[in-house]
């Protein structure tokens, strides 16, 4: 028999997230963000439930590469445009859009020789700090980048550093708008947290909103709001099984460094599940967790191929003999009943983000098709 433990992507979640998202910005283009290998879910297993997108947003040519090869011919936008003059070539040969966030970049677009001219997005530093012209170069880069004979069409972006506090993704707006009313070019400024908590607002959404997070099915301001309250579908489920069981007398410890200590007779179960697999290892005690559907929680550290969970909640129901019973790490149950990503990731003291995008290699993929 083999590991028990399996990843699972939910097509008609997918499509569920992108209509919600279209719902909320009824005037602009979705660009799906399918970078970091589609946040962990694999850009094949996604591409059915998000081709009806008007563009796909990606970091690397390699991941462009993969939606052509898909048969994907709209838009692909590379978001931090080319790392490498050579690339300019993987481009013109793939149809790409990319970001220009530096001189250097203008550079090399200076001396690509091409029979086609490039189509790109000029970025503005409103805040972020890290990619971007600031606000005051940004007309003088802009008609420099419109003189040459390599660029076809420039759009304008920016990315929000605070879109998830109050008031943050209209104050630099406002600041984007200041320095770009004279401009022409279509406008990209909004990801999903300024999506959500913005929504319908068509003035900070502009011509094109770069969805990421809410497609998979993460809540965009957790723990205020939940992943259920924005009316998103888990995309990604991760399930095992119990593999053993544990009588526990009271002082009995659990786990690496014993942190957890039994106050009463209790059962436990083993799971086939580990840090290895990409369960954060900063999972403490208490993280919730499903057995057969019941929720309960782990007990003591998260090992490299293993975890432990109290079944006392499994007990409490006759569940007497739980080797083999389901496990569910996160997403949805076989039976229906589901686990927060957002909830689990906050237990853990990170993003749900991270966990989506750290399981391991080791961990097999199963696609659930929708069956529409």
């Amino acid at each position: 028999m083999s590991r028990p433990i399996k990843a699972f992507v939910d097509t008609k979640a997918l499509k569920a997230n992108l209509s919600c998202v279209r719902q909320k910005s009824a005037q602009s283009q979705i660009l799906s963000v399918v970078k970091a290998n589609a946040y962990g879910h694999g850009i094949e297993r996604v591409f059915e439930g998000l081709k009806g997108s008007d563009g796909f947003g990606v970091l690397q040519v390699g991941e462009a590469e993969v939606l052509r090869g898909l048969g994907f011919r709209g838009p692909i936008v590379l978001l931090e445009g080319v790392f490498d003059p050579r690339e300019l070539e993987d481009c013109s040969r793939l149809q790409l859009w990319h970001a220009v966030h530096c001189m250097e970049q203008i550079d090399w677009l200076s001396r690509h020789k091409t029979h086609k001219a490039h189509r790109v997005f000029l970025k503005m530093n409103t805040g972020m700090n890290r990619l971007g012209f600031r606000p005051e170069q940004f007309k003088s880069v802009w008609s420099r980048l419109n003189a040459l004979p390599q660029i076809e069409e420039i759009s304008l972006m920016t990315h929000f550093s605070d879109a998830d506090l109050p008031g943050g993704a209209l104050s630099q707006q406002s600041r984007f708008d200041q320095f770009t009313q004279d401009l022409i070019g279509e406008r990209s400024l909004s990801n999903s947290a300024a999506l959500f908590l913005n929504p319908l607002n068509h003035a900070l959404h502009q011509d094109w909103v770069r969805a990421g997070l809410a497609l998979y099915g993460g809540s965009v301001n957790y723990p205020q709001q939940t992943s259920n309250d924005w009316a998103l579908q888990a995309v990604m489920s991760l399930r095992s099984k119990v593999i053993a069981t544990q009588d526990l007398k009271p002082g009995d410890t659990v786990g690496y460094g014993s942190t957890f200590t039994a106050t009463q007779a209790m059962k436990i179960g083993v799971v086939a599940c580990g840090y290895a697999d990409g369960y954060p290892r900063s999972a403490e005690s208490g993280t919730p967790i499903l057995v057969n559907g019941q929720r309960t929680q782990t007990l003591g550290r998260v090992s490299m191929d293993m975890l432990s969970v109290d079944l006392s909640p499994l007990q409490q129901q006759g569940q007497i003999e739980c080797v083999g019973a389901e496990v569910t790490l996160w997403g949805a149950a076989s039976t229906g009943q589901t686990l927060d990503i957002d909830e689990v990731a906050h237990h853990a003291k990170t993003l749900s983000y991270e966990l989506m995008c750290g399981l391991g290699n080791r961990v097999p993929f199963e696609v659930i098709e929708d069956d529409a």
